[in-house]
């Protein structure tokens, strides 16, 4: 079964927030003081996750994306994970982490049938790192990458650019790809909490890849049907690969396949949209017909494309790890 907006996009990949609590507190994601946490009886259970998921596959969703916050700070993670991959028409279940757990838990998520990981990583020098974190360790993120490499992982690195922050390491970034079978992940700074002086932040896509075509030669990459929005390129020669996610200055939204639902509970077919739906009474009621009804009717609302740098249509700020990055 296929799942098509009313712009005839296939829609099937759904991004699953499990918690709203991080263990990191990085200047993109959530405001200095961090943010207002859900209740135990707000966040969704494992049962009511997995109604969802298989709401979604029987709609049409081939790929889940575990999310949160930090995912791995959930207690009973692991044992949810297993149900999930099992879950019938999964073709892909992968996980998005900032890897301060991953060392002690690469091998119990891989035993748990998740295929692949998302590192989040925005800097390889520990005090660049700490301040972009407020905090954060570095060498139990690399730890956690070694573990999972060793794992068998295949691995993707997500680094946020930011202009004056960590933009002179870009070529750093690339070089990982040389020897090891990695995917990093440029991604253009978004200003989702709309903090100050956010412009200066923002570093093109373009100029990203003009800066590494300085000492790199590079070739395009075709993507396949359940990937997700980042244009891959191989340098020359070498084993893993780079890729470029420019929601600012490039938006992916014509070819956009996601939705997503927050760990509380509710559906919305764009990160950036201030709408969305409450799937908690069909939850509560255990109502599989109106829950897919829900799930399609989000699909059918997905807009053309975001709006959240238009001078005329700003977006609320909010904190990215409340709704699921």
């Amino acid at each position: 079964m296929e799942l098509t907006d009313s712009f005839g996009r296939t829609i099937n990949y759904l991004r699953l927030s499990v918690t709203d609590r991080c263990n990191m507190r990085c200047v993109y994601c959530m405001p200095s003081g961090g943010i207002p946490l859900l209740t135990h009886d707000d966040i969704l259970s494992y049962e009511d996750l997995l109604l969802i998921a298989a709401a979604a596959t029987d709609a049409g969703i081939e790929k889940i994306r575990v999310t949160g916050g930090e995912p791995l700070l959930r207690r009973g993670i692991v044992p949810f994970l297993s149900r999930l991959a099992a879950v019938p028409g999964l073709r892909q279940l992968v996980l998005t982490t900032n890897g301060l757990l991953l060392e002690e838990m690469a091998e119990s998520l891989r035993r748990a049938g998740v295929q692949r990981l998302n590192v989040s990583l925005d800097s390889l020098r520990p005090d660049t790192f700490a301040g972009i974190t407020r905090g954060g360790n570095l060498h139990r993120v690399m730890a956690g990458i070694a573990a999972a490499e060793r794992a068998g992982f295949p691995l993707k690195i997500n680094m946020v650019v930011m202009g004056g922050v960590n933009d002179d390491e870009v070529i750093e970034f690339a070089s990982l790809t040389l020897d090891r079978p990695l995917t990093v992940r440029f991604i253009e700074y978004m200003p989702a909490i709309r903090a100050a002086n956010w412009e200066e932040r923002i570093v093109p896509g373009e100029t990203i890849l003009d800066r590494i075509s300085r000492r790199f030669r590079y070739t395009p990459l075709e993507r396949d049907g359940l990937a997700g929005p980042a244009k891959i390129y191989r340098i020359d020669g070498a084993a893993g690969t780079i890729g470029v996610i420019t929601p600012v200055t490039g938006h992916f939204c014509n070819d956009c396949n996601r939705i997503r639902v927050t760990a509380a509970g509710r559906a919305r077919s764009c990160l950036f949209s201030e709408t969305g739906c409450d799937l908690k009474p069909f939850l509560v009621a255990r109502d599989r017909v109106g829950l897919d009804a829900a799930l399609r009717a989000i699909v059918a609302r997905k807009p053309v494309r975001h709006h959240f740098v238009d001078d005329r249509r700003q977006h609320e700020p909010f904190a990215m790890s409340a709704i699921g990055g």
